[in-house]
Formats: structure tokens, sequence, C-alpha cells
């Protein structure tokens, strides 16, 4: 038997002026129960405004939100967050400095009158235990590393066995080891409780490798809503393609024997053409692990510049016309800058958008 969603969004929109350009526009997605959904996307996209939407923190101008089964809000009626038995976990954790792990914990607790000191016991014991926290439960915030705080913020939201946890960038403060270990901590401990939740990020990596779907956002609207594997292999727009995968752009233009770019023809099948291509024209997607380089002095692409990344290296090459590609390989002996090379690409993972960015470079570059 099939069950109903945890969460159910139902065109969803929210604007903050009556002349104003919709903060959320006609949102819709349903989440299973267990299932952990990333909302994805830069900065002004709409998803943070969406994860207060579920909460209750804002009020939809249409549409309706069901958690549960049961409806929270829709043009005529508002259920208050704190009636929703949602989970918050805040980026800044919010925790009260004066009161220790436990005493944070059991917080949310106390305000349900139907569960005893001795209740309230055991449920705060049962989150230290899922979190990791366990002996750690007299110590005050200002007493714990970041990662513990952050631990400590989950633990208060699961401790009243919500139906739906909400984490609206809960680890951007975090530096980067401890961010990437976390991550997984935090999945494990949600998969552990079996409560959905849904995740803000603006950072790719962390929603791809957190979740068990990803909507991409963009200008209040859900571009794409799959799995994670789905929106890297198979952006279905320009922008998640540009978004999602940072991948090269060249463009293309149709002849007998396939796409024409300056780097070469490629003849593309069918599910390599996105629907929005129309006539003879668009721009090629070449994600940069999807390139290998091999040195030749005949050829007029030059490498300008090598990053290394630890398990990687990252190329910056310059083409005849001026245009520059990133390529990312692990291939040795490392190449150096001013080196002359052919490039060998996976002609089966390319694909063609329409052309126009619809993400301002810069901007990508400063949030990537």
């Amino acid at each position: 038997m099939k069950q109903d969603p945890i969460l159910k969004l139902q065109k969803i929109s929210k604007k903050y002026s009556r002349q104003g350009i919709p903060a959320v526009k006609e949102v819709s997605l349903s989440l299973p129960q267990g299932h952990l959904l990333s909302l994805l996307g830069p900065s002004g996209c709409g998803k943070t405004t969406l994860l207060r939407l579920i909460a209750g923190f804002e009020q939809p101008l249409q549409g309706e939100i069901t958690i549960a089964g049961t409806v929270v809000a829709n043009t005529g009626f508002y259920l208050p967050p704190e009636k929703r038995d949602v989970g918050m976990v805040f980026q800044d954790y919010a925790l009260f400095p004066h009161l220790n792990v436990g005493k944070n914990i059991a917080f949310g607790l106390k305000q349900n009158r139907s569960l005893s000191g001795t209740e309230i016991k055991k449920q705060v014991q049962a989150a230290l235990d899922l979190v990791g926290l366990d002996g750690l439960e007299n110590r005050y915030p200002h007493e714990l590393s970041g990662g513990q705080q952050q631990r400590v913020a989950l633990a208060r939201a699961l401790a009243p066995r919500p139906n739906l946890v909400l984490l609206d960038e809960p680890l951007s403060n975090l530096d980067v080891q401890v961010r990437l270990r976390l991550r997984t901590e935090l999945r494990d401990i949600l998969k552990a409780a079996g409560i959905a939740a849904v995740f803000v990020t603006h950072d790719q990596e962390e929603a791809l490798s957190i979740s068990d779907s990803v909507a991409v956002m963009q200008q209040g609207s859900i571009e794409q809503h799959e799995t994670p594997e789905q929106v890297y292999l198979s952006p279905a727009s320009r922008f998640v393609a540009e978004f999602v995968t940072q991948g090269n752009f060249l463009p293309a233009s149709r002849n007998g024997k396939g796409w024409e770019t300056e780097i070469g023809t490629f003849a593309l099948d069918a599910s390599q053409v996105s629907d929005a291509v129309g006539g003879d024209s668009g721009e090629l997607m070449i994600r940069q692990e999807d390139m290998s380089l091999t040195p030749d002095e005949s050829s007029e692409i030059v490498i300008l510049d090598r990053e290394f990344l630890g398990r990687e290296h990252r190329y910056r090459l310059q083409l005849p016309s001026g245009m520059q590609l990133k390529v990312r390989t692990h291939q040795t002996p490392p190449l150096v800058p001013k080196t002359a090379v052919k490039l060998t690409i996976e002609e089966g993972m390319l694909q063609l958008f329409s052309s126009g960015s619809t993400l301002n470079r810069e901007r990508l570059t400063a949030i990537h």
C-alpha cells in the first residue's frame, strides 16, 4: 500500500508586495516519509522563503501546504508554526547560552504538558544518543565546538519526534573539514530517526551528497526536482546545467555531420539535445571531468594555468578564439602552463542547450 507523502505543496506562491516579483511562484512538490530533500539554488532564488512557508513563519499568497495529511495553510487557513509538528534547525544554531545541553534539548518538550518529567528525560537521552552527544548533557554551548553545537540544535529539533525537520543552511558556519564530516553524520542521524527533512543549501556538492532528491530553484520556481544523479547527469535546463555541474559551454551550430564547435564537430543523439533548442544553433555543455589532455605541439589550445585540488588538477585552457575551458583530471604527470594540448572528450556525456546564460557568471563564481 502506497504511503501518503509527509509533505505536499500545491502551487504555493508568495509575494512581499502586491506589485513585486514573486519570491516563490506556483511551487508544487511532495516528500515521502523518511526522505531527504535539498532545496538548492543561488542566493535570492526563493529556497529559504519556501522553507519558511513550510515552517509557518510566512503565509502563502495562494496554494496549499499539507503536512502528515493535515492542511496547515491555504488561501483561507493558516496554522501557526508551533502547531505544525515540525522541527527547525537554523544556520546560527539558536541555542540558549544560559542553558546546558540537556536543558536546551528539553526546552521544547517542556511546552508539551502531556509529557511527565520522566518522559522528558527519556526523550532527551534518546536524542543525545541519536546525535552522539551522550555524556555532554551538562555542558554549556560555549564549551562545545561548532559541530557539537549544531548536533545539539539537531537533537533539540528531533527530541519531540516531529513529522518533519527543516534545516536552513545548517552547515554554512562550519569550517570545511567539520562541514564534510557533519553532513554525512547529519544524513545518518536523520535516516536512523526515520524522519523526513527539507535541507536548504546553495552548495551543490552538499545537496548532491546528502539528499534523496534535489529541487533546483531559480527566481522562485523549481527548475528540476529529481534524484541527485538525474539532476547532475541529465539537467533539465541551461540554468540547472550551469549551476549544478559548473560545466563549460561552447557555441555550436548544426551542419551535415552534427554540431560544430571550435573544438570539433559532435554527432549528438536526441537524448543529448534539450527540447528548448530551436533551429540550428545552441550551446554545447562539456563537464570539466569529461575531458582529458594530451601534449600536442601542433594544437592551438594552450594551458593557461593549473590548480592542484588534492586528488586531481584543474586546468584552465585558452582556445584560439580567446574562450576558456576548465578541465578536471587525475592524469599524471601534471602538465605545465603554456603547454599546447589536444582534447579528448567523452562524447556520450555531451549535452546541447539553447543559447544564452541564465545565471550571471560572476555570481556563479562567487557562489562556488
